[in-house]
C-alpha cells in the first residue's frame, strides 16, 4: 500500500499518537498549575494594613521591618524617601509631635474584629490604626502580644468584618504551593505566591518557634500578614526575612498557624503566654562528640548544664545527658526541642529518652512553667603561671568568690592558659571552668589530674566547660604519642 504524500500509514498512526500524547501532557502541565485569582479575591478582605504612631527610636523603622541605617548615595535612600518620607538624622524626632508611623499588614480571625499580626509591628505604639480593604479605618486596642512567638492580637470595635479560614500548617507539605497578602513597602493588598522551601526551621534569636520556610516574595511591610494555602485556609502568619539588602533575597520564614492560635487563646483567656520548662542549656551534638556519648551518629540535644531548682533536677537529668525523643517525638537536632517543651502544658508529665554513658534511659519530667529571665554569672580570673598538660592546658582551683559568681557549689578547674593542643584546636579557651572530662565529674585540680592520666592516647573525649553565660561540651582527641 502507498502512503499518502509519503508517510505510511503506520507512521501516520505513531506520530498522531506522539502528537496526542504531547498536547495532552501540555494539558496537564498547564492544569497543574495553581488558579490564584478566586482565592485572592475571596481572602484579599480579610486582610488589613496596620499603621502605628509611637516616639521615634534610634533605627529607622520602616513598614514594620528595622532597616539598618544606609549609605546616603545607596539608591535605597530615595526610594524609602519617596514612599515614607524624610526620617531625617537617627535619634532625631520628625516634626509632627516627635512621632513617626510604622506599617505592617495584619488579618481578621472573627467577625466580631479580632485581628492578628505580628508583635514587632505594634511593639511601643502609641496608637495602632487598622485599615480594612474598604478604607475603613479602625483604633485598635491590643489585647496582648507574645515577643517569644512575636505575635500580637488586636481588638477593633466593629461587627460584621470578613474573616480568615483558620487552617493547620501540620499536614504542609514542602514544595506546596503558599499565598501571601500584605502590604510591602505600602503597597496595600499585594498578593504574592510562592511554594513552602522547608519546615521546622530554628532561627538564632526564636528559641520557641519552629518556622516556616518559604520562597514567597515578603518584603517591609508584609510582616504580620497571613500565608494560605491553596484551600484558601490560613497556614501561618509571615514573620521575618532573611536579607542582606533590606529586600526579600528568596528566604522568607512564618510562624505555624497551630502554635499562633495557641497563643491567641491563652492571651483572650490569661492576658499572656505560658511555656512550658526543663531548666537545661543545650546544644547539638557534632561529629566529633557523637562517639564519646555512645552515638553512631550525630543526633539529639546534648545537656550542657542543669539549672538549679528545675524540672530537669529533680528528675535527675544530668550534664552530659543527650536528649533523643520527647514525648514519643525523636529530637534530631537540639533546636527542635524547645519548641516541643514549650508546646506542653505546665504542670504535665513529660516522657523523654536520653543517652547516658552509652546507655538508653526512660525518664519522667513534669514541667514547669518557663520563667521570664534567668540569671546568668561571670567569670573572674587571675593569671597564674603553670606547666600545661596533655591537653595543652594551664588550669587551678576555683577561688570562693568565682564559685559564688558562677553558682558552683563544688568540683571544677579554671582553665588559665591554653597552649598548643588539643585543647585549643577543639576552642577551649582560658576563663573556661571544665567542670566534666570523659564523662566524669571534675572534683578539683587533683581529679582533673587523675581523670586526665587515666584516658588512653588516641582516644577522644567530651569535655564540658563553662563559659561566661553558659556551658558547652567539647570534643577532644588525645594525642597518640
Amino acid at each position: 500500500m502507498r502512503s499518502i504524500h509519503g508517510i505510511r500509514p503506520s507512521s501516520a498512526l505513531a506520530l498522531g499518537l506522539i502528537l496526542s500524547w504531547f498536547l495532552t501532557s501540555a494539558g496537564a502541565t498547564t492544569r497543574a498549575l495553581p488558579e490564584f485569582t478566586e482565592l485572592v479575591a475571596a481572602n484579599g478582605p480579610t486582610v488589613v494594613n496596620i499603621s502605628t504612631k509611637q516616639g521615634q527610636s534610634l533605627t529607622q523603622q520602616f513598614q514594620g521591618f528595622s532597616i539598618p541605617d544606609l549609605p546616603e548615595d545607596s539608591p535605597l535612600q530615595d526610594f524609602f524617601r519617596h514612599f515614607f518620607g524624610e526620617q531625617g538624622e537617627p535619634g532625631e524626632a520628625p516634626e509632627d509631635d516627635q512621632q513617626s508611623r510604622s506599617l505592617g499588614s495584619g488579618f481578621i480571625i472573627s467577625a466580631d474584629g479580632f485581628v492578628l499580626t505580628n508583635a514587632h509591628v505594634v511593639e511601643g505604639a502609641d496608637e495602632i490604626i487598622v485599615r480594612t480593604s474598604d478604607r475603613r479605618e479602625f483604633v485598635a486596642t491590643p489585647v496582648g502580644a507574645d515577643k517569644r512567638s512575636d505575635i500580637a492580637l488586636l481588638k477593633v470595635d466593629a461587627e460584621d468584618l470578613p474573616a480568615v479560614r483558620i487552617g493547620s500548617a501540620r499536614d504542609l507539605l514542602v514544595g506546596e504551593w503558599v499565598l501571601a497578602i500584605g502590604s510591602p513597602f505600602g503597597f496595600e493588598h499585594s498578593a504574592t505566591a510562592g511554594i513552602v522551601s522547608a519546615k521546622g526551621r530554628s532561627l538564632p534569636t526564636e528559641n520557641y518557634v519552629s518556622f516556616i520556610q518559604t520562597d514567597v516574595a515578603i518584603n517591609p511591610g508584609n510582616s504580620g500578614g497571613p500565608l494560605f494555602n491553596l484551600d484558601g485556609e490560613v497556614v501561618a502568619v509571615n514573620s521575618q526575612i532573611y536579607s542582606r539588602t533590606g529586600g526579600f533575597m528568596g528566604l522568607s520564614f512564618a510562624i505555624p498557624i497551630d502554635l499562633v492560635m495557641d497563643v491567641v487563646d491563652q492571651l483572650k483567656t490569661k492576658g499572656r503566654v505560658s511555656r512550658g520548662w526543663l531548666g537545661v542549656l543545650i546544644q547539638d551534638v557534632t561529629r566529633e562528640l557523637a562517639p564519646t556519648f555512645g552515638l553512631s551518629q550525630p543526633q539529639g540535644a546534648l545537656v550542657a548544664q542543669v539549672l538549679p531548682d528545675s524540672p530537669a533536677t529533680q528528675a535527675g537529668l544530668l550534664p552530659g545527658d543527650v536528649i533523643l525523643s520527647y514525648n514519643g517525638k525523636d529530637v534530631q537536632t537540639s533546636s527542635a526541642l524547645p519548641p516541643l517543651v514549650g508546646a506542653t502544658p505546665v504542670g504535665e508529665a513529660a516522657k523523654i529518652e536520653v543517652m547516658r554513658q552509652g546507655q538508653r534511659l526512660q525518664l519522667e519530667i513534669k514541667i514547669a512553667e518557663l520563667p521570664d529571665d534567668e540569671q546568668l554569672a561571670g567569670v573572674s580570673r587571675e593569671p597564674v603561671p603553670d606547666k600545661s598538660n596533655r591537653l595543652g592546658l594551664v588550669v587551678r582551683e576555683l577561688t570562693a568568690d568565682q564559685r559564688e559568681q558562677l553558682g558552683i557549689e563544688q568540683g571544677g578547674v579554671l582553665v588559665e592558659s591554653v597552649k598548643e593542643g588539643p585543647a585549643a584546636s577543639a576552642g577551649v579557651t582560658a576563663g573556661d571552668v571544665i567542670l566534666m572530662l570523659d564523662n566524669q565529674p571534675v572534683e578539683g585540680l587533683e581529679g582533673f589530674n587523675r581523670i586526665l592520666e587515666a584516658i588512653e592516647p588516641g582516644r577522644s573525649v567530651a569535655v564540658l566547660i563553662q563559659r561566661g553565660d553558659g556551658r558547652m561540651f567539647y570534643a577532644l582527641k588525645l594525642p597518640k604519642g
